[in-house]
Order: structure tokens, then sequence, then C-alpha cells
């Protein structure tokens, strides 16, 4: 079975994101602050006539960070062109891309920190002085030409923020981190959402999606979507509080939200590694997943739980993982000893 959680969403998925995504600041639920800081910067830019600073978001994927590019654009009233790291692999293809953008639109560069090295430095120029030089031919015939380009914002988005470079970085005018959601906000999100899609969902429901979601909002509209289809095959097409446990449970999603990968990532960590610590090479060999999914989809939520610890030494599996999973917490050799010293040493 396909994780809910993967990165590379299907067509329809793409679809449902794309007709749920909020079209104005009033139907953006959460991240308060940040909505506040790029509103003031938005309408800042829009009383001097310009373009606003160029900005960079960084988050967990489904946090929103593309509905943000969205309205952001939209405030503005200007175009947005939506392309990702990966996609630029020479400098001709980002030519392509800037010079073919209307003064004042947002381009939205996605997992920017996947952006090639030789390509990332012509984005410097055209995000300080709206230029592009670009080097024509090779050795001795080789020259030098400018292109001007039209006023324009940068947003990047990127999971992995460490990896940009400072150079890069440092050429953003305001830089934000996204947060997972609060359950309240989450419950919010699936009822607008519910709305959209026709679905009679009952509040008991919606708790119980909003507990499982991840506190993500991505991922809580995609369990609305699968406890849709089951209320339509299942039932009466009303999705209620029996059958969206049931929905959920079908899916192998446990009350609090995790799914077999995360269950095989933390059962891999207390069974193979008596519980950690373990470096994150060596845990992914054992699960038999890449580093990168575990960096991405499954360690940051894990973290938010609070079942896995980062130490110096590695990762190191919680009490409330071991509780969660049912299991008894095994001690390592010596702790035994060094508390009953320490027991002693108080009483004297």
């Amino acid at each position: 079975m396909s994780s809910l959680l993967a990165k590379n969403p299907s067509p329809d998925d793409e679809i449902l994101d794309s007709a749920l995504r909020p079209k104005n600041w009033s139907d953006y639920v959460g991240q308060e602050k940040i909505k506040e800081n790029i509103q003031i910067i938005v309408a800042a830019a829009k009383q001097r006539s310009q373009s606003p600073d160029h900005l960079l978001f960084y988050g967990n994927s489904g946090l929103g960070k593309t509905t943000l590019a969205h309205l952001v654009a939209l405030e503005m009233g200007k175009k947005i062109r939506v392309t990702s790291g990966p996609a630029i692999e020479r400098a001709g293809d980002l030519a392509a891309i800037l010079t073919n953008l209307a003064e004042g639109d947002v381009l939205f560069l996605d997992e920017i920190h996947r952006i090639h090295k030789s390509v990332e430095e012509y984005i410097y120029p055209a995000m300080e002085d709206y230029k592009l030089n670009l080097i024509l031919g090779k050795g001795p015939m080789a020259r030098t030409m400018e292109l001007k380009l039209p006023h324009f914002t940068l947003i990047g988005a990127t999971t992995r923020p460490g990896l940009l470079s400072a150079p890069l970085r440092n050429r953003f005018g305001a830089t934000f981190q996204l947060n997972f959601y609060n359950p309240e906000d989450i419950e919010k999100i699936i009822e607008r959402s519910a709305k959209i899609l026709n679905i009679n969902i009952e509040p008991e429901a919606i708790a119980i999606i909003a507990k499982r979601s991840r506190f993500t909002p991505r991922v809580a509209n995609r369990l609305l979507k699968r406890v849709r289809d089951f209320a339509q095959v299942k039932s009466t097409g009303i999705a209620t509080k029996e059958i969206t446990e049931h929905a959920l449970s079908s899916l192998e999603i446990d009350p609090l939200g995790l799914e077999p990968g995360d269950i095989k990532i933390l059962l891999a960590l207390i069974e193979k590694f008596n519980g950690g610590p373990v470096g994150l090479q060596s845990l992914a060999a054992a699960a038999l997943e890449e580093e990168d999914t575990i960096l991405d989809m499954y360690e940051p939520y894990l973290m938010q739980c609070g079942f896995i610890e980062r130490t110096p030494k590695g990762r190191i599996a919680s009490s409330r993982a071991y509780e969660h999973l049912g299991l008894k917490i095994k001690q390592p050799r010596g702790v035994g000893l060094e508390q009953n010293q320490l027991e002693k040493r108080k009483q004297r």
C-alpha cells in the first residue's frame, strides 16, 4: 500500500490540493504570525509600487509554503510561475524562465536546495540587480551577454534549509519557518475542505481525522478524501465517527497518525539497536529506507510526538515510543548500578 506521505503526490491529489488551496488570506488557517508579516511586506511594496523582497519559506512538506506563494501573487495582482530546483539543470533553463516573466511577477522555486550549483551562480545577479550574465561560446571565442530582467519576486521553498549555501540564503529579504499546526486549526481546515468537496461529515469524525493528520493540512485533506471514499462505498455517504475509524484503520493509520513506515523505523531502532543511540545511516539500513526519506518524511513527526530524540551519539527511542508500541524498556548495562550508587550518595 502506498503511503499517504508520498513525496510525489498523484495527479488526483495535485488536483485536490489545488481545489482546496485558499484563495485569500482569510481562508488560510494557521501560521498567524507569518501571515501578518507577509501581509505587511506585500502591503508596503504595493504602496511603493515595487515588487516585494525575495522570500524564503522552509518547513516540512504539506504545511502551506506553495499556498503562501500563490497568495502573495494574488495580493499583488500578478502571475506566478512555478518550478523546482531539480527542473533547472542548465543556465539556459533559468534564462528561459526569467526572461518570460513580466514586471512584478512571482517566481516560486520549490525544493530550492536541490538547484544545481553551477546554475545557482546565475541567480545571484538576477536577485540583486535583475540582470542575467550568460557566457556564450568556449575558449578564446567566449563572450559575455547581459540580459536585463523585469523586476520580480523570487519565493523559495525548502524542507532542508541547512543545504542552502550562505550566499543564496543571504539574498532573501525575509525568511520564514512554517511549523506544525495545532489540532484546532486542522479541524477548521478539514471543515472548510469538507464544504468544498460537498462531504457530509460529523464533528466527531472531523476530530478523529485532525488527530491523525500529523498536524499537517495536506495529510488532513488526503485523509478526508479517503474517508469520503469509504463513506460512499461502505456506508450511506455520511462520514460518521464509525466509518471514519474504520477507514483509517483499514489504511493502517493508528490513533496518533503513525503509518507502517513510522512503526517500522521505531521497531528497527528499538529491536535492532536496543533503543539507540544509533546513527542515521545504520538506522536507514536496518529499516530499509533512504536517509533522506527518514529525515524529511518520518523523523520530524516522530520527534514532534516525542518518540525519537536526537543526541550527539545518534537517535534514541524515548520511553513514550516503548509505551505506544506496548514494549518493555530494556535497561542498558551498567544503568542499574549507576542508579544504585547515586541513591547511596543521596542517603549519605
